[in-house]
């Protein structure tokens, strides 16, 4: 299945001995590779995985290398699967690498499921030269590649013509655009070294990161704690960027690290790698930003040579992913055990000064660093925490953050967490706007999706279907697909990046929530189906599903799905709201009662599902308990005018004609204009 030996790091090997020397034993070399029948011999006679649980055939192929491979197993339409039991070389025993997460078959993540395929999740980054090709007609692929790992051509790009033929004179001319500029060779580095999604399948070295990839932003409370510090698996490109190394002094991965060998260019003892740019007076870095001169002893307050005293130990902790493989989070974060406290941070001090407490923990940073302590970090930790937890302050927070950062990849973060903002407070929109014409691709686009719940918004994105980074055009795309022409630049373009992951279930979402954009909900319903058959427990899909069968009329099958979502969103009071209100628009108001009230236990304060509820039972003259529940709404939010008059016809109904007055008057008090309020009060007593 291979393509032809041409162009592979084998060929590079009689010009470039040492560099090859260097890369075929690392990582990358080894990312991928066939099964050695005899290297392998040991450890696959210990491989005996449950009977039943996925197909029979043995291992072919072997993903990663160290700490841990997995054996990948052909499965049915051309697919490869990484099998959950994977092999660590060093104590030479198989484990799971789910650890106690009993994952089931039928699931997305189960190591036979679409979440585990290799075709899809792993190759683009283990192979060199892949092209997944995949069929939907047949649900299945062919697959086809250069060569097994990381190779040459993989990080410099096809060779020229005539590059390494002795018979030919030596190609003459510049080199690759790309080669000494450090940033674009980042970038090169960034597509399989950050947690993204692919915009295209084309990605050369040398090409803008930004027209191939979205990159994961720091937004999701489960993908990255609050500070910017990774918590899921998010490998390096993100935390370099929001960093004050990366994002604002322009430090690149190869700073630090050979690429060939993929060793760090200097030790980590000793301080000497972090010192090289930190040693007094410090290091002006290539865009004129002189590092902060640190002496190691005088700061860490630790002795030379202990764990304390360790740049990368304190600024970059390590998370174990996959049971057995530590990584370090590459967000040069300073440990902050008041952000443990407050928002469960994780900080290194307490991973090692465990016994001694959070308090004194907190307490000796304070002494030895006092203001220092209080600084962006803690602001923006804080405001991102509010916004996940969708408290209303968070807004200004966020915006005054705004503001003040220097750094791209902090500001589009700060313009997707505002984003649910946008409805009710013109400030947000007014500064999604401004970030409309922002220097940094990652920053348009983000204000572009901000934007695009806001009516006014075509117009102001629809200069942006020009704009030089794919990510703009296609998130400017996205809100104006209804209007492209099927003809247009914009629309090919779109429908050819919803064509890229048809393999997925998100993809087949994607393609189902444009169709429904497009107003075709027949061809909406059918795509979100086959999402939903492929990840039954995904709310999001199930949420969808929801709006778009209640949009068809569909209203009993609608509030099954939104039942479903809730169900698989146990905590989520806003999915029972809606669940009961497609029950309510369906007829069905024992079940529509039934999910306000798992709302109401879900978030007692939450304002709108009394009020909903209030109305509810008040249909069914269940007065009393209707103006209970009218009541609990007004006292959450005092503020809304809706909620005392609903009580005032509520209370004129049970003949507490005081008390419906009373209301009445609070309404007036809070919209003047309200008609229905003032008959109330024009009737006689």
């Amino acid at each position: 299945m291979a393509a032809a030996v041409a162009q592979t790091s084998g060929s590079c090997r009689e010009c470039h001995q040492e560099i090859f020397t260097a890369w075929q034993s690392t990582d990358h070399a080894l990312a991928n590779r066939p099964i050695d029948p005899k290297a392998d011999a040991d450890a696959l006679a210990a491989f005996h995985p449950p009977a039943g649980v996925g197909p029979g055939t043995p291992p072919e192929l072997v993903l990663g290398h160290k700490p841990l491979w997995q054996p990948l197993l052909p499965a049915a339409g051309g697919r490869w699967q990484p099998h959950e039991l994977a092999y660590d070389p060093a104590k030479k025993e198989w484990f799971n690498v789910f650890g106690t997460e009993n994952r089931q078959p039928g699931e997305w993540g189960h190591w036979t499921g679409r979440g585990m395929n290799w075709n899809s999740m792993c190759a683009q980054c283990h192979m060199t030269g892949y092209r997944k090709n995949y069929h939907a007609a047949t649900d299945s692929y062919q697959s086809t590649w250069v060569e097994h790992g990381v190779g040459c051509i993989q990080c410099h790009g096809p060779t020229a013509a005539g590059h390494g033929d002795k018979n030919k004179p030596a190609p003459t001319g510049p080199q690759p655009p790309f080669h000494g500029d450090r940033a674009k060779m980042m970038q090169t580095c960034a597509p399989c070294h950050a947690r993204n999604e692919q915009l295209t399948l084309d990605f050369q070295p040398g090409d803008n990161y930004s027209d191939h990839y979205r990159l994961t932003l720091p937004v999701e409370p489960g993908i990255y704690y609050p500070d910017g510090q990774q918590r899921d698996e998010d490998f390096n490109y993100t935390s370099v960027l929001t960093s004050r190394m990366g994002g604002h002094a322009g430090v690149t991965c190869l700073d630090c690290h050979d690429p060939h060998s993929t060793k760090t260019i200097l030790p980590v003892e000793n301080n000497l790698l972090c010192l090289q740019c930190h040693a007094a007076p410090g290091r002006v870095q290539p865009n004129g930003v002189r590092a902060i001169p640190i002496d190691p002893l005088a700061h860490s307050h630790h002795k030379e040579g202990s764990t304390g005293n360790s740049c990368v130990a304190c600024h970059m902790p390590t998370t174990n992913y996959m049971q057995r493989a530590p990584r370090h989070d590459h967000g040069w974060l300073k440990p902050d055990p008041l952000l443990t406290k407050e928002l469960g941070i994780p900080n290194a001090c307490s991973k090692c000064h465990v016994d001694e407490g959070l308090d004194w923990n907190i307490a000796k940073a304070d002494e030895w660093y006092g203001a220092k302590m209080d600084s962006r970090q803690r602001a923006r930790a804080r405001a991102v925490a509010a916004a996940q937890a969708g408290r209303p302050e968070a807004a200004a927070a966020l915006l005054g953050l705004l503001a003040a950062e220097d750094i791209p990849t902090w500001r589009a973060s700060y313009l997707s967490l505002l984003t649910p903002y946008a409805a009710v407070n013109e400030e947000v929109v007014a500064a999604g706007r401004r970030s409309l014409a922002a220097g940094e691709p990652i920053e348009r686009a983000a204000a572009v999706r901000l934007l695009s719940g806001h009516a006014p918004a075509r117009d102001w994105v629809r200069p942006l279907l020009q704009d030089p980074a794919r990510l703009v055009r296609l998130d400017a795309e996205w809100i104006l697909s209804p209007e492209l022409p099927a003809d247009s630049p914009g629309r090919k373009e779109l429908d050819a990046y919803i064509s890229l992951s048809l393999d997925q279930p998100s993809g087949r979402l994607r393609l189902g929530q444009d169709l429904a954009n497009r107003g075709q909900l027949a061809a909406a319903e059918t795509e979100i189906a086959k999402a939903a058959s492929w990840d039954p427990f995904s709310a999001g899909i199930q949420d969808v599903q929801g709006m778009v069968l209640s949009a068809l009329g569909k209203m009993p099958e609608a509030a099954a799905s939104l039942d479903r979502a809730a169900e698989l969103l146990p905590t989520d009071a806003q999915a029972s709201f809606r669940a009961a209100l497609a029950h309510a628009e369906a007829g069905q108001m024992d079940s529509a009662e039934a999910s306000f009230r798992q709302a109401l236990n879900r978030d007692p304060n939450f304002d709108r599902a009394w009020y909903n509820l209030g109305l509810l039972l008040a249909q069914h003259n269940k007065l009393a308990e209707a103006a209970t529940a009218l009541t609990r709404a007004m006292t959450i939010a005092p503020s809304v005018a809706d909620y005392p008059y609903a009580l005032a016809t509520v209370l004129l109904r049970s003949g507490d004609e005081a008390g419906a007055r009373a209301a009445a008057q609070r309404v007036l008090s809070l919209d003047p204009s309200n008609v229905g309020a003032r008959q109330i009060l024009r009737r006689q007593p």
